[in-house]
């Protein structure tokens, strides 16, 4: 959808208050999302692609990501596609995501791994003492680094996931650092719920993260991933017991947020 649809004019003041490293990308993300508030994930990700002019798609290859990855497929195969291996991700994992690149002929991805994990932790417990350290190390780091060469990217968070995502909408700025510029954020499956998820991988006969059937509704690294029980919130099994339901990799206006509250 073009910028100059006559819905790009229409800007929210809720979202044009958002992060003020650029204006012009507040701008621009309010207008789409106030031009696409009806439409499809499908819809978001050609906006997406024909309005950002450097975007990536992040994935996790994780419980739900086979629905947004089978989307892009179909609308742009040769997308830039982002892999983190944190070197701590489940056998599983890596299994399934060799596997789903071949399934849905993804021609672009990248594995991207941190350089200085022996060096910064020599015998893999940094989780233990420190998980924002060892996610920063192993997650944050090495896509930050990858994303720098991007004007955008695209996630596959959605607003049911946590009290944190709730708000979410399907376009973000994700503001600026003295390093780094300001870049667009996309979240095409916003406003899809557990069950959409479920009926789209169903409907179109996609392979499912094969954890799922042992309890495992969100997936990240092995040692701080538990399966969670019936009635308990999606991600409660990421770093449970702990203060914590987020990698660092997703932020608000520049910093890390847990539980609504800035750190």
């Amino acid at each position: 959808m073009p910028l100059d649809h006559p819905d790009f004019h229409r800007i929210s003041n809720a979202t044009a208050q958002g992060p003020a490293s650029n204006p012009a990308l507040v701008e621009k993300v309010a207008a789409l999302n106030i031009a696409l508030r009806h439409h499809s994930a499908t819809d978001v990700l050609r906006a997406a692609i024909g309005e950002v002019p450097n975007l990536a798609l992040v994935s996790s290859f994780g419980a739900e990501s086979v629905a947004l990855l089978h989307l892009a497929s179909m609308v742009e195969r040769d997308l830039p596609v982002l892999f983190i291996d944190t070197e701590m991700l489940f056998t599983e994992t890596l299994v399934y995501q060799h596997e789903l690149t071949e399934r849905l002929g993804l021609r672009n991805i990248t594995i991207l791994r941190a350089a200085d994990i022996v060096a910064r932790d020599p015998d893999g417990t940094l989780y233990q003492t420190d998980p924002d350290a060892c996610c920063a190390l192993r997650k944050t780091g090495p896509l930050n680094a990858a994303l720098s060469g991007f004007d955008g990217w695209i996630t596959g968070r959605k607003r049911f996931q946590s009290g944190i995502r709730s708000a979410l909408e399907f376009f973000e700025v994700e503001a600026g650092t003295d390093t780094a510029p300001a870049r667009i954020k996309v979240n095409p499956l916003a406003f899809w719920n557990a069950g959409d998820v479920n009926e789209y991988i169903t409907e179109n006969r996609l392979p499912r993260h094969p954890l799922v059937a042992r309890g495992f509704p969100s997936i990240g690294c092995a040692p701080c991933t538990s399966p969670v029980t019936s009635g308990e919130d999606p991600r409660a099994g990421r770093w449970r017991d702990r203060i914590k339901d987020e990698c660092g990799i997703h932020f608000a206006n520049g910093e890390m947020v847990r539980t609504g509250a800035k750190i």
